[in-house]
């Protein structure tokens, strides 16, 4: 179910210029705070723009945005982790410590003190949260190694000469990639979470272009009378959220089902 919707949300957003039916940016200030109706499904906002076609464009963005910075950090975190947990001593300790620094930052005021310095741009985002989210990687692809680097297939390819960069890349990285597809989706939704809060706070996604944490901020004056700007954007939001979390509780049960003791 979590990744039929997401299929489904993804294939709207990705398909943005057929499945709008406006420009997310057109202004027709005579419809201005239009309440939900067959012209408008979602209504319009303070600008007259339809909700329907800023929430399907800011999809595309908010989407799009937290997969590709889950996957940086996931780049980042796994390299670190497999070199962490295979070579250890002062490696492991340098590189463990560097995580130890960057988790004790809330990432959110890292985050805002950042982009406050560089600006904020799409790209940036990407790298930034990417950036911040891979010790949490990292150390448990470090855990991962640990409890692989003592296991008989991995003794045997030593046995054979086989070199360290071939051991981790082969053998050890392909045990990970179930376990890092779990964690992956937990990782997008709270990627979402993060960067609707930036955009909620006008330091992320920048205007005019839509995103679901710019569009419930674009309603925060309008909230007694016009509760569909803010309300439709944060229904996205929830349902997203919501969906990433099913599809990595039913990726869990597949790739690490709950051991049923026999009698």
């Amino acid at each position: 179910m979590g990744g039929g919707v997401l299929l489904a949300f993804y294939l709207v957003a990705l398909l943005a210029p057929l499945t709008a039916p406006e420009d997310p940016n057109h202004q027709v200030l005579i419809e201005r705070l239009k309440a939900p109706s067959l012209d408008h499904p979602m209504g319009t906002d303070g600008l007259g723009r339809d909700i329907l076609s800023r929430a399907i464009w800011g999809g595309r963005v908010s989407l799009t945005l937290s997969v590709v910075a889950t996957l940086v950090s996931i780049l980042i975190g796994v390299q670190v982790g497999l070199i962490a947990g295979w070579f250890g001593g002062w490696l492991d300790n340098i590189l463990m410590r560097t995580a130890d620094v960057f988790l004790a930052f809330p990432i959110f005021i890292l985050l805002i003190t950042v982009v406050a310095i560089y600006g904020s741009s799409i790209y940036l985002l990407i790298v930034f949260l990417g950036l911040a989210a891979w010790p949490e990687t990292a150390r448990f692809a470090r855990a991962e190694v640990l409890s692989l680097r003592k296991r008989e297939f991995v003794l045997a390819t030593q046995v054979c000469g086989a070199r360290d960069r071939r051991i981790l890349i082969v053998h050890i990285l392909p045990q990970l990639i179930p376990l890092l597809m779990v964690a992956a989706t937990l990782r997008v939704a709270i990627v979402i979470l993060v960067e609707a809060a930036l955009s909620y706070f006008g330091l992320g996604v920048t205007p005019p272009s839509p995103s679901w944490g710019n569009m419930v901020a674009d309603g925060r004056t309008y909230l007694a009378t016009a509760w569909w700007i803010t309300t439709f954007p944060g229904v996205l939001i929830v349902v997203t959220v919501l969906m990433y979390n099913v599809l990595g509780d039913g990726l869990r049960g597949v790739f690490d089902p709950p051991r049923v003791s026999r009698l």
